[in-house]
């Protein structure tokens, strides 16, 4: 390790890595663990101090940090990674939101996946996070009129991540979308707060509908791998969506379905499956 990079880790008071950090970090707990997390890896593996100094260790926040990671995975022949950048700050500058809801979501990563016991992986590896993160700035630019701006991105986050989010769809904070190949949703869908999704599920039309045609997710909902949420329905909060089910209809908050098409088979345990990733069908 360099000694700058070893004097600026030395004179940063870090937190305590066990401490309850709050989603909203008004304090930017989060990111000073991030930081920490990425001066602990560098001691082992100096060989990415180019690797984490640039992706961490030098960015002013987590708002900078993930501009700079999104910029250069999404950027192509077309669109540089410098201009992709710029759209990005620009983004977070005119919705601080944006940032909050990028915390928000990677303490829900990094509460929900028993395979993480740290942030920084999550903020430079998992695509599910990175795309929701890029759906967020394509969701401010169409809100601000930038609508060729904010299909680009949507491109290209479905053909680098897997993960196709209309840039119109409203999703809340706080979401975890794990493993993340083959996630699709829909132009009027709304996801709320606390949601978890697994891979290959979709929030879709039935294909002969048109405007408000999407799946509206209500709160601490968790939907397994495969699912196919069809049609303008509700999925009640606190519900779970058994893995491969097919959801034609509305499901009553604090239920579980499943199946092709699904019904109810149970009650969760849990007022908020998504937090605990409880897929038992009860």
């Amino acid at each position: 390790m360099s000694k700058g990079l070893k004097a600026v880790a030395d004179a940063v008071a870090w937190p305590d890595p066990e401490a309850d950090l709050p989603p909203n970090d008004p304090t930017g707990a989060v990111w000073r663990q991030v930081r920490r997390e990425a001066q602990r890896e560098l001691e082992r593996e100096p060989a990415l101090e180019e690797f984490l100094d640039s992706t961490i260790l030098s960015r002013q926040g987590l708002e900078d940090s993930l501009a700079w990671v999104l910029s250069h995975e999404l950027a192509s022949p077309m669109v540089s990674q410098a201009r992709l950048q710029e759209i990005f700050d620009e983004a977070h500058a005119r919705d601080p939101a944006i940032g909050d809801a990028g915390r928000a979501d990677l303490q829900a990563v990094r509460d929900r996946d028993p395979a993480l016991e740290t942030y920084f992986p999550a903020l430079l590896f998992f695509k599910g996070y990175h795309a929701l993160q890029a759906y967020r700035i394509a969701h401010r630019l169409w809100n601000d009129g930038r609508e060729l701006a904010a299909l680009l991105v949507q491109s290209r986050m479905a053909q680098v991540y897997g993960v196709d989010i209309h840039p119109a769809a409203r999703i809340g904070t706080g979401i975890m979308i794990d493993h993340a190949t083959g996630v699709v949703v829909g132009e009027t869908a709304v996801i709320e707060d606390d949601v978890s999704i697994l891979h290959e599920v979709t929030l879709g039309g039935t294909g002969k509908e048109t405007g408000d045609r999407h799946p509206k997710v209500r709160a601490g909902v968790l939907i397994g791998a495969g699912a196919k949420l069809l049609g303008n329905v509700e999925i009640g909060a606190g519900a779970k969506i058994g893995a491969g089910s097919v959801v034609l209809s509305d499901v009553p908050s604090h239920r579980t379905v499943v199946g092709v098409p699904a019904e109810v088979v149970g009650t969760p345990e849990s007022d908020s499956p998504a937090l605990t990733m409880d897929h038992r069908l009860i």
